[in-house]
């Protein structure tokens, strides 16, 4: 995140002191609590909330239940929350949490009795007008149910607005779950376009089969996009004659969440998957998995980078040399916190908004967001990467800056 911070920072002439203090988050919070585990015993957690930065907004992020998470982790996702929103046009800063733990090994309750301590730890931090949380790996809308109810307990009235990414029946948006694939999607159409590339003779393999992955394959198979590879924790495929996506998420959905066995298609190596000739290739699974080492093997004319950071600093300059193009993180997967914004504005707003409607802002938004990153790209003669911070850094610093001034004004009694 700092690389291509810096690269922005250097082309706007960043002043010095709004560069340090862009770089580091506003606030950095570590908790400890614990919890009555099923068996009777007491387990001690720690989780982290980090608000990186909230000059455009209420700071807006998800919170991320996994045995790998850390403090300098956070404060990376927190800081692309900040430039996801800035760059699409979202009014929210960035902030993102955790909790250092395996879902897998914990029961409902414990879950959601760790959820409601975290919760409790952190509510004078949360708020609709403060930071507003939503899911990320390892949550979804029960936790994110069980954090409303649990500040709406603390505050002493109900307050849907505090967190997105409920249920519908918590007051959580229609195309919130498949809004991240759906965004993914619309990129991805938009960068085929740009190179003159027919959906209906366009090829596509995306690793990650996980909700973001799954809507991306989906939307795009509707679209008439060849999906060639497809691949999860347990198994890659690969089938030139393209996979029946509908056929595939209805064996996943009766294979208990796994693709595992698929029978349509032939296993390949899951590092084969990124290497494939094929027009779109759609990182949707982790950070990392396009780095020096493998980048001059990329085949892919488009890369749509659908989870955050799967391609490393480090490999940025092998892929434009190879002229592959890039459509970062911060525009391609911001589908999510685009319908999540939609989410809050309903639940503040106490309206409930059709299908239709949210569909159609959230195309709108991506549109824009594309348009804009790509026409400062070539005004700058820069990657697209590297554009889309411009946009986010030169938005933030400069409604960063007015808030400095506004703040060191002298103050005049009135007569």
């Amino acid at each position: 995140m700092i690389d291509r911070f810096n690269i922005a920072a250097d082309i706007l002439n960043l002043d010095e002191s709004i560069r340090q203090k862009l770089q580091r988050p506003e606030k950095q919070i570590v908790v400890n609590f614990s919890i009555t585990l099923d068996n009777g015993t007491e387990q001690n957690f720690e989780g982290y909330r980090v608000i990186h930065n909230t000059a455009l907004g209420p700071s807006k992020g998800g919170i991320r239940y996994d045995t790998a998470v850390n403090l300098d982790e956070v404060k990376a996702l927190a800081a692309w929350m900040t430039w996801k929103s800035a760059v699409t046009g979202i009014p929210f800063g960035g902030a993102k949490g955790g909790i250092i733990c395996d879902p897998r090994t914990l029961s409902k309750t414990e879950l959601e009795r760790i959820t409601r301590a975290y919760t409790k730890a952190l509510a004078d931090i949360f708020g609709p007008e403060k930071d507003v949380p939503a899911p990320d790996m390892g949550t979804g809308p029960d936790e994110m149910g069980w954090l409303m109810d649990e500040f709406s307990l603390v505050h002493g009235k109900t307050i849907h607005a505090v967190v997105t990414g409920k249920h519908l029946h918590s007051g959580g948006s229609l195309g919130r779950v498949e809004a991240t694939g759906r965004g993914v999607s619309i990129i991805s159409l938009l960068a085929l376009e740009k190179l003159k590339i027919r959906p209906a003779r366009s090829t596509a393999a995306i690793q990650g089969f996980g909700n973001v992955g799954l809507h991306s394959a989906l939307f795009l198979y509707e679209k008439g996009v060849k999906i060639v590879a497809v691949s999860d924790v347990s198994e890659a495929f690969y089938n030139p004659d393209g996979i029946n996506i509908p056929e595939l998420i209805l064996y996943y959905n009766l294979n208990n969440k796994t693709i595992k066995g698929y029978p349509n298609s032939v296993a390949i190596k899951h590092e084969d998957l990124l290497l494939l000739d094929v027009d779109v290739l759609i990182p949707a699974a982790k950070e990392d998995v396009i780095t020096q080492k493998n980048a001059k093997d990329i085949r892919a004319r488009i890369i749509i980078e659908a989870a955050n950071g799967p391609v490393s600093s480090d490999a940025d300059k092998i892929l434009h040399e190879n002229n592959v193009l890039v459509v970062p993180d911060i525009l391609a997967n911001a589908g999510g916190v685009t319908v999540s914004y939609f989410e809050w504005l309903q639940n503040s707003l106490l309206e409930s908004w059709r299908i239709q409607q949210i569909n159609k802002r959230l195309e709108d938004i991506l549109e824009k967001g594309f348009e804009t990153v790509f026409r400062v790209a070539a005004k700058h003669s820069v990657t697209p990467r590297i554009a889309a911070y411009i946009i986010a850094l030169k938005k933030v610093a400069e409604t960063q800056s007015v808030k400095e001034v506004a703040l060191e004004a002298p103050k005049f009694k009135q007569n």
